[in-house]
C-alpha cells in the first residue's frame, strides 16, 4: 500500500526535503504544528506528502524568514488572513524596528564620536527615545525658565517657543545626534546662565534699541566688512582694522540714534558681548538639523572680531 500511495505522486519526507532545502527536522517541526500536514503514512508510519506540500513548505519558509509568527503563519495557510493582510501589517511593524534601530545606531555613533561614558551614552539613548510630546516639554520649561519676567509674548520667547524640535518619524543620524545635542545644551548650567544673562539685559535694554531695517542693516554690514575681515586673518587688534571698525561704529551709532566716540564704542563692545554667543547660535543651527530647515552660515564669528576690534581700540 505505501508503493501504491507513493506512485499516486506522494512523496516521504526526506524527498520533501531534498526539493525545499530543508532539514528533515525542520520539516517534522511544521508538521508537528500543524503547518504542513502529511496527505498520508506508509505501513511503517512514515510521513508521505502530496505535490502540493512544496508550495506550502516554500510560503511558510518565506513568512518565517520575513518575522511572521506561527499563529499568523498558520492563519494565513488557513486562508483566515491573506497575503496582502499580513504583508501589510508586517511591513509596518518592520518599519517601527528599523527606526527604533536607525535611533540605536544614531546613538552609538555618536557616543563613539564623543568617546562618551556609560552613563553619557545611557542618557543619550534616554533622549533619543522621547516622543514629540517629551521633546517639546524640554525645550518648552528651558524657554519659560529663562524668560521668565522679562519677555512678553511677542519676543524672543515666543520666537523660541514657536522653534520646538520636530524629529521626523524616520530620522537621519545626523538628526538623532543633532537632538541629543541640543538636549544636553540646555540642560548646561553655564549655557542656561548665558541666555538668562542676555534676556535680563534685552529687558533692561527696552525700546531704546534700533528698528528691524537698521539692525538688519547693521548686520549685514558687520557680516561682510568684520566677516571678510576675518578671512583675511586680520589681527582684530592690528592696524588694519581700524578703518573696519571706523566704518562699522558710525552705522551702530546711527542705528541707536547716538553719536560715534571713544565712549560709545566701549559701550558698543560690552552690548554686542553679552548678545554674542557661539552656544546660541549653536541652538538654532541644532533646531535646523533637526527640523529640515535650510542652514545658514556661522555669523558669531564676525561679531566675536568686531568685538575684540573695538576693545582693542579702547585698550590703545
Amino acid at each position: 500500500m505505501a508503493r501504491a500511495m507513493h506512485d499516486d505522486h506522494l512523496i516521504t519526507i526526506g524527498e520533501l526535503a531534498r526539493h525545499t532545502g530543508l532539514p528533515v527536522k525542520t520539516l517534522r517541526f511544521y508538521s508537528d504544528s500543524g503547518l504542513v500536514q502529511p496527505a498520508g503514512r506508509t505501513d511503517a508510519g512514515y510521513r508521505l506528502y502530496d505535490e502540493g506540500a512544496t508550495a506550502r513548505v516554500e510560503l511558510v519558509r518565506t513568512l518565517r524568514e520575513l518575522g511572521v509568527d506561527l499563529a499568523t503563519t498558520r492563519r494565513v495557510l488557513e486562508r483566515e488572513l491573506t497575503l496582502a493582510d499580513v504583508a501589510a501589517a508586517h511591513a509596518a511593524a518592520l518599519e517601527a524596528q528599523i527606526r527604533v534601530l536607525r535611533q540605536r545606531r544614531a546613538v552609538l555613533r555618536a557616543a563613539a564620536s564623543r568617546g562618551s561614558t556609560t552613563q553619557e551614552m545611557k542618557l543619550m539613548h534616554k533622549l533619543a527615545q522621547l516622543s514629540d510630546g517629551g521633546r517639546r516639554r524640554i525645550i518648552e520649561e528651558f524657554v519659560e525658565e529663562m524668560f521668565e519676567g522679562v519677555d512678553s509674548d511677542g519676543g524672543v520667547a515666543a520666537k523660541m517657543r514657536a522653534a520646538a524640535p520636530d524629529l521626523p518619524d524616520d530620522p537621519t543620524d545626523e538628526q538623532v545626534a543633532a537632538w541629543i545635542e541640543l538636549a544636553e545644551l540646555v540642560a548646561d548650567d553655564d549655557f542656561r546662565r548665558r541666555v538668562r544673562e542676555m534676556a535680563v539685559a534685552g529687558k533692561r535694554g527696552g525700546s531704546g534699541g534700533p528698528d528691524a531695517a537698521s539692525a538688519q542693516s547693521v548686520a549685514q554690514a558687520v557680516a561682510e566688512r568684520a566677516g571678510a575681515a576675518l578671512a583675511a586673518e586680520i589681527d582684530p587688534s592690528s592696524a588694519q582694522a581700524r578703518p573696519v571698525v571706523d566704518e562699522l561704529a558710525p552705522m551702530f551709532a546711527a542705528a541707536h540714534g547716538s553719536e560715534d566716540g571713544p565712549k560709545f564704542r566701549a559701550w558698543l563692545a560690552d552690548v554686542l558681548d553679552t548678545f554674542t554667543d557661539s552656544r546660541v547660535e549653536r541652538y538654532w543651527a541644532l533646531l535646523a538639523i533637526i527640523n529640515g530647515w535650510p542652514s545658514r552660515p556661522a555669523a558669531v564669528p564676525a561679531w566675536e572680531w568686531l568685538v575684540a576690534a573695538l576693545r582693542s581700540e579702547a585698550v590703545a
